[in-house]
């Protein structure tokens, strides 16, 4: 099957004048489109809404939404034919570092900002509130991810595990039960290690929340909720700087969403974690 653009490119000549007034809007600005609401894409392009929603069906894809993961999959695969390290250039000063890396953290965030969904980060918290255990899977940088997440929700006395080698993932994920959760991350949604734990998982009836880049996935499939971060990151890189920024904003997202709804045992519980560690260092100083 044709994927983004080149779906459109094919099947521009089985649409009505109006349909296709969206598709040539969209090949021409395909970048755009990524951050584009579908209330804006039919005022630039003087549609309605409704016009935009047969187009997409008559290409296929089920909606606007969809449309919109596949543009930004077959992007991410062009770019990748490009500079492997666009982080990196040769005989960059360091004012320039500064400004590319900063730029390029801010426009993942607000990139990831246009895609995501309000209602499947409800569903993830609500899932995150009523679980017996959470399990945070990744690898890599992605690793890091779920290690700020794990030591987040334990300061709110939040159950929770990060889980990053590849053996704990399967020997933990096979004692899960119906009222567990597993938040997998991983960028590219087709990590083997993630895949190979969330089967055994999905088998023992615990649910999964996936945090991928924004495509279509192995791991986004598998998944009972969904969450994106755009896709901006090549296939190989400096350290996945940009998606592991837009990652934690995500979980930051996610934890200050599940202690707002226990607010005032939140506050008691990170009152008494930061407690703690100020009079562990207090301590240290005066034995010092």
């Amino acid at each position: 099957m044709q994927k983004g653009l080149d779906r459109i490119r094919q099947g521009i000549g089985i649409l009505n004048p109006s349909e296709k007034k969206v598709a040539e809007f969209i090949l021409k600005n395909p970048q755009e489109i990524l951050d584009m609401p579908i209330a804006t894409l039919s005022k630039k392009t003087n549609t309605s809404e409704a016009t935009i929603i047969r187009m997409c069906r008559s290409l296929h894809f089920k909606g606007f939404r969809e449309l919109k993961i596949s543009i930004s999959a077959y992007i991410s695969q062009e770019d990748q034919k490009g500079n492997k390290y666009q982080d990196i250039s040769e005989g960059a000063s360091l004012t320039e570092i500064i400004k590319s890396i900063s730029n390029n953290n801010m426009y993942s965030i607000n990139s990831t900002l246009a895609i995501l969904n309000p209602k499947s980060i409800e569903e993830a918290i609500a899932l995150l509130d009523k679980a017996r255990r959470i399990i945070v899977i990744g690898v890599g940088a992605s690793g890091i991810v779920a290690c700020d997440f794990e030591q987040k929700l334990k300061r709110i006395n939040k159950w929770c595990e990060a889980v990053t080698d590849s053996h704990y993932m399967l020997t933990t994920s096979v004692h899960l039960q119906e009222d567990d959760v597993v938040l997998a991350v991983s960028y590219s949604g087709e990590t083997k290690e993630i895949i190979d734990a969330l089967k055994i998982a999905c088998a023992n009836g615990a649910a999964v929340i996936s945090l991928t880049g924004y495509s279509t996935n192995t791991v986004q499939k598998m998944a009972d909720t969904n969450l994106f971060v755009s896709v901006s990151e090549q296939s190989i890189r400096s350290g996945a700087t940009a998606s592991r920024i837009a990652q934690l904003n995500v979980i930051d997202i996610l934890f200050t969403g599940l202690a707002s709804l226990n607010y005032e045992q939140s506050v008691e519980y990170l009152e008494k974690t930061r407690k703690v560690i100020q009079d562990r260092f207090t301590g240290s100083r005066k034995n010092g």
